[in-house]
């Protein structure tokens, strides 16, 4: 049996039980999707039980989870894209919207790779800094006020046809910010996409399909880090345990935050975040949990 920190790779969900595995998965698989930071909830939601942390890698593995989500959800999108990215390559032109948005998938992936892979090192080791609750409190009430300034400021009136390449990269630099713990990579890049003047579900939808290489690189990335940390058989059961539950909640949360944000603003989110925030920078100040 490997070690909580076997290898130096944080993998606390090995501790866990199945009934515990489940509760995290769900809550791992709504969080990931919605603006509200899933590393914030699976900091909090253990240590209000009096569970062991999972750790970060099973909150990056379980970004595979979300992956199986977006792309049941956005398939037909999926699709689209696939057929334009190859129609663009063979005439070398990529206005038409399926090509436009395939190439705005690569050019928003560019900056977090390249981050990613700068940032590896601290990412996922035991006791990382970037874990810590005073770092996730701190994002998380920043990412309130963020949000909140798109709802003030923001004029919500383009739609994605209208999405360029400037968009595309900004949209992309914005998604650098949820390798920091707190930040929430959906609640980023929705928060970009925002301000830069896309109606709320456009920008929720613009999100999720420039996520699509980030989230499956880092999902698979860990999965390859946690098979060579050498897991028994209870572990790997576990993780697909987490996995199926995740996928499930994923797909409610997308299709429920799609349907909402059609009709609704983002402040639920912005109060969600800043309550979250200022709990956790409590927490710090109160030293708990011990």
């Amino acid at each position: 049996m490997a070690t909580a920190c076997s290898t130096g790779l944080d993998i606390g969900f090995a501790t866990l039980d199945f009934g515990q595995i489940i509760v995290l998965g769900l809550v791992q698989g709504v969080t990931e999707l919605l603006p509200i930071s899933s590393t914030a909830h699976m900091r909090v939601v253990p240590a209000l039980l009096g569970w062991p942390d999972p750790g970060s890698a099973f909150s990056a593995l379980m970004q595979l989870a979300a992956l199986a989500a977006v792309v049941s959800y956005f398939r037909r999108d999926i699709r689209s894209m696939a057929g334009g990215a190859l129609d663009g390559l063979r005439t070398r032109q990529f206005t038409a919207e399926p090509a436009r948005l395939a190439l705005g998938v690569v050019l928003a992936t560019i900056p977090i790779v390249i981050a990613g892979v700068a940032l590896a090192p601290m990412l996922n080791r035991c006791g990382s800094p970037l874990r810590s609750l005073g770092v996730i409190g701190a994002a998380s009430l920043a990412m309130a006020l963020l949000l909140a300034a798109t709802e003030w400021f923001a004029s919500h009136r383009r739609t994605a046809t209208q999405a360029d390449v400037r968009d595309f990269l900004l949209i992309g630099l914005a998604q650098i910010g949820a390798l920091i713990p707190g930040v929430s990579r959906s609640g980023s890049t929705l928060t970009a996409a925002m301000a830069l003047g896309f109606k709320r579900a456009e920008a929720a939808r613009l999100s999720f399909l420039l996520g699509l290489p980030a989230i499956t690189l880092a999902g698979l990335k860990e999965a390859w880090e946690i098979a060579r940390a050498g897991i028994d058989a209870h572990a790997v059961a576990l993780l697909a345990v987490g996995l199926v539950a995740g996928s499930l909640a994923s797909f409610v949360a997308i299709s429920g935050l799609m349907r909402y944000l059609e009709r609704m603003s983002s402040w639920i989110f912005v109060i969600y975040r800043a309550g979250m925030g200022v709990f956790l920078l409590w927490a710090v100040a109160a030293r708990w949990p011990s």
